[in-house]
């Protein structure tokens, strides 16, 4: 006799925060979901921004988090931080090609949202 089959029986197990490389999106989904990084990428579409410029682009985002989301963003290729030699030194942030490939990403992001979240 054979037994029925559920869903649960045909599903693969889950895949967790543990397994990142099961699952790329599950890396780019927790860079992107960090508070302020969606406005950093956002403010620096416009174009390249000090530290104080990108700050008010974005709403006075705390320095110390600021900072801290610039460095991940470094760290994971989407920007480049440039440092003048200028007295004081001016430190500049721009996308690099994977952030400026984000723009589709947000713009499809943006619209599936409109679409489909309209209740919220």
């Amino acid at each position: 006799m054979l037994l029925p089959m559920t869903t649960a029986t045909l599903l693969e197990p889950p895949i967790t925060t543990e397994q990142p490389e099961l699952c790329p999106a599950i890396k780019a989904i927790g860079i992107l979901q960090e508070k302020w990084v969606l406005y950093i990428v956002r403010a620096l579409l416009e174009n390249p921004k000090g530290f104080n410029e990108l700050r008010r682009a974005i709403g006075n985002c705390n320095p110390s988090t600021l900072s801290e989301r610039l460095e991940m963003l470094e760290k994971n290729g989407i920007i480049v931080k440039t440092i003048e030699s200028t007295m004081p030194p001016r430190t500049n942030y721009q996308l690099s090609s994977a952030g400026i490939a984000l723009q589709n990403v947000i713009a499809e992001i943006d619209t599936w949202s409109r679409q489909y979240l309209k209740t919220i």
